[in-house]
C-alpha cells in the first residue's frame, strides 16, 4: 500500500553499481508520493544484504554489478526474503537481460528512461500482484510470444553443433541465469566440471559469453522465454 492508497508508503531498497546513477534514483524516489527509500546498494551482494535487515517492500535492481549481477540477486531475494519484489531498473532491453531476470523472479521491469510516474506504478502494481512493465518490454513480450514457436528438438535427437546431453543441459540452466555454483549443486558436480561444460560448449557453437548464450538457446529452441 502507498500514501495515496491510504497506508504507510512503500519501502524501497536501491541497487546499482554507478554511484552517480545510484544517488540519483534515490534522489528521485525521494521526491514521489507514497515511496520511502529505506537502503542503498552497490552490488547484487549488498542489495540481498539489505533485504535481510531493513524488509523492504521492493528491490528497485539494476541486472549489470560486480561480484554479485541482478539475476543472481533478484533469486536469492525471491527465494530467501519472498515477501520483497523485485522491479528491474536497467539500461539493457534486449531478450538477454530481460527473460533470466523475469525467471530469476522479477515482477517489474523499466528501462533507466522511465519517469517517476512510471516508477511509482510499477511499484503499486507489484505489491498488488500484478506485474510493474514498461509499455516497450509488454511490446516486446507480445512480440516475442507472437513469433513462430522453434522446433524442439526431440528427444534423444542430436543437439545442435554437436553439443553433448550434459553441455546441453548446462546451457539451458544458464538461460535460466544459474551461477556457475548453482549449476554445479543443481547438478551434482564440481564447479570446475561445469567451467569445462561452458568452455566446451562454447568452444563448439562460437559463443563468447552468456548474454549470446541464451540468444542462442532461445535461437535453437533449446529454451523458451517465460510465458513461450
Amino acid at each position: 500500500m502507498t500514501e495515496e492508497d491510504g497506508g504507510a508508503p512503500a519501502r524501497v531498497v536501491v541497487a546499482d553499481d554507478q554511484t552517480v546513477v545510484r544517488e540519483g534514483i534515490v534522489m528521485l524516489l525521494g521526491l514521489l508520493s507514497g515511496i520511502e527509500v529505506v537502503g542503498a546498494a552497490a552490488d547484487g551482494h549488498e542489495a540481498v544484504r539489505l533485504v535481510a535487515e531493513l524488509d523492504p517492500d521492493v528491490v528497485l535492481m539494476d541486472l549489470r554489478m560486480p561480484r554479485c549481477d541482478g539475476v543472481e540477486a533478484t533469486r536469492r531475494i525471491r527465494t530467501e526474503h519472498p515477501r520483497t519484489q523485485v522491479v528491474v531498473l536497467t539500461t539493457y532491453a534486449d531478450d538477454a537481460s530481460l527473460f533470466p531476470a523475469l525467471r530469476a523472479g522479477a515482477r517489474g521491469y523499466l528501462t533507466k528512461d522511465a519517469g517517476g510516474d512510471e516508477i511509482v506504478r510499477a511499484v503499486r502494481s507489484v505489491l498488488s500482484g500484478d506485474a510493474g512493465l514498461s509499455p516497450s518490454i509488454q511490446r516486446r513480450l507480445l512480440e516475442r510470444l507472437s513469433e513462430p514457436e522453434p522446433a524442439v528438438p526431440a528427444e534423444g535427437s542430436e543437439a545442435p553443433d554437436g553439443l553433448t546431453a550434459r553441455e546441453t543441459e548446462v546451457l539451458v540452466l544458464i538461460t535460466d541465469g544459474l551461477t556457475n555454483q548453482e549449476i554445479a549443486r543443481k547438478l551434482h558436480v564440481s564447479t570446475a566440471t561445469v567451467k569445462t561444460h561452458i568452455n566446451n560448449l562454447f568452444a563448439k557453437t562460437g559463443l563468447k559469453d552468456r548474454a549470446q548464450a541464451v540468444r542462442y538457446a532461445f535461437g535453437k529452441g533449446l529454451a523458451r522465454p517465460p510465458g513461450g
